[in-house]
């Protein structure tokens, strides 16, 4: 029993201290984060990115200030769709599949929940950014 207790201190003893990783230079929103824009520094901070592959290729959806640590909330995906760009829209349910064209009302990434405003009926419908650009409606 007592040399469990010693193994296992052992190799807590032996575990690397998280990192946190912070903004190499003030980083734009909107801007995709490269390897470039990122340091790390020991310490852990909760709801912070600890390792730069979290952060790698997602964009800043808030300005991220030099220095400062970078919260995983404050990146998202890439925007696939800008405000106002002219968007498919998909409505499937029941084996009924109806297809048309919309204008988004805001940027979005896919996975995202977007508003889209109908073309042909005038009418706001909110749905989901699939990864080619279609936005996909539920209800």
């Amino acid at each position: 029993m007592r040399c469990g207790l010693i193994l296992a201190s052992l190799l807590l003893a032996n575990q690397a201290a998280a990192d946190t990783v912070l903004a190499a230079r003030t980083i734009r929103p909107g801007t995709v984060i490269t390897a470039g824009d990122l340091v790390t520094k020991d310490g852990d901070i909760a709801g912070v990115a600890s390792h730069p592959t979290q952060l790698i290729g997602s964009e800043a959806r808030v300005s991220l200030y030099a220095g400062r640590p970078i919260a995983l909330a404050d990146t998202g995906p890439p925007a696939l769709v800008e405000r106002n760009q002219i968007v498919p829209i998909i409505f499937q349910r029941n084996g009924l599949r109806i297809s048309t064209e919309g204008r988004s009302l805001s940027r979005a990434g896919a996975g995202d929940v977007v508003r889209v405003m109908n073309l042909s009926s005038r009418t706001t419908v909110s749905g989901k950014v699939m990864p080619d650009g279609r936005i996909m409606v539920s209800e």
